[in-house]
């Protein structure tokens, strides 16, 4: 796909999620442009463009959903078991007679008649896909309610069952973080423009706040924080792996945090005011970095790794 298919494409999104109302109806407007297609045919564009959009607008979707169940090779448009905040272990268990599983849901999941999730077996993987009978699901009215995620527990003989190789499981984890870096990428964006156009607006002293070098500094942190999300996000897609993916994870929610913290000062008192749309972008990221894992758990299980192996793998070829 060209830089002219790419802005093209992208402004489509936009536009489908613009209109949409509710999660319900973002899915509807993702389907009306092709989202499924998209990713079966270029699923490095596709998810750079529809996440980014995810999180400039704000808009809450299942399109996590679609991005972890093409990986572990599920049927399209089921509901996905995710792992629960902060972990990014496989959610479900399997016997040999029943499923079991205790995770987080996104939006789809509250209207859902199946449910597709990863289970250790003794030493294997497999897919089980569970009905939704077996399923107890519950909203999270936490930081973020307007996320759509759920709460979920499972206990239900499989629908259907099928092995697969851990390394889809390595997969559908990494393809998940880096779905998850570009959404918090395209909300640190907006809250960068928000704050950019506040001290633009806001006189004090009889001249504009953004003159000030104390604003300007905080600013420029934002963006260079935002430049690095970039930088790293289009590394792990040139090299995709586990590695280069949690990096990549790590850097999204350590961005968050620098922009949402210069953004926040810049905007002063309304910043911290449910009034303004920051709120909205600040409490999203946070919730964010917790899937699939945090930026600070990650560096420390990163951290570990490097330690246990005593090597330090090439992550992206110069």
């Amino acid at each position: 796909m060209d830089a002219s298919e790419r802005a093209l494409l992208a402004e489509t999104v936009r536009d489908a999620l613009d209109g949409a109302r509710g999660p319900e109806g973002a899915d509807l407007a993702l389907a009306g442009v092709g989202w499924l297609d998209m990713l079966d045919a270029e699923p490095r564009d596709a998810v750079e463009i529809v996440f980014r959009s995810l999180g400039a607008g704000n808009v809450t979707a299942s399109a996590l959903d679609d991005v972890v169940g093409r990986a572990l090779g599920s049927p399209p448009a089921l509901a996905a078991v995710l792992p629960r905040f902060g972990a990014w272990e496989p959610p479900g268990a399997y016997d040999g007679k029943r499923v079991r599983a205790r995770g987080l849901a996104t939006a789809r999941g509250s209207r859902a008649t199946e449910f597709v999730m990863a289970c250790r077996a003794d030493d294997e993987l497999v897919v089980a896909v569970v009905p939704a009978s077996g399923v107890e699901i519950a909203p999270i009215h936490g930081i973020d309610p307007a996320a759509g995620f759920h709460t979920i527990t499972v206990d239900a003989e499989a629908a259907r069952l099928e092995p697969v190789d851990r390394g889809a499981w390595d997969a559908a984890v990494a393809d998940a973080r880096r779905a998850i870096g570009y959404e918090i990428a395209g909300a640190a964006r907006v809250m960068l423009d928000l704050a950019r156009t506040h001290a633009l607006d806001r006189v004090q002293f009889g001249r504009p706040v953004a003159r000030f070098q104390a604003v300007r500094h905080r600013l420029a942190e934002a963006l260079v924080a935002i430049e690095a999300l970039d930088a790293t996000l289009a590394a792990a897609a040139d090299e995709p792996g586990r590695e280069t993916a949690a990096l990549a994870k790590i850097v999204a929610g350590r961005s968050a945090r620098t922009v949402g913290t210069h953004c926040q000062q810049v905007l002063a008192g309304v910043g911290f005011t449910t009034e303004h749309p920051f709120h909205r972008y600040l409490k999203r990221t946070m919730l964010l970095d917790g899937l699939f894992g945090a930026a600070d758990d990650l560096t420390v299980a990163v951290g570990r790794q490097l330690l246990g192996t005593k090597q330090v793998p090439t992550l992206v070829e110069l």
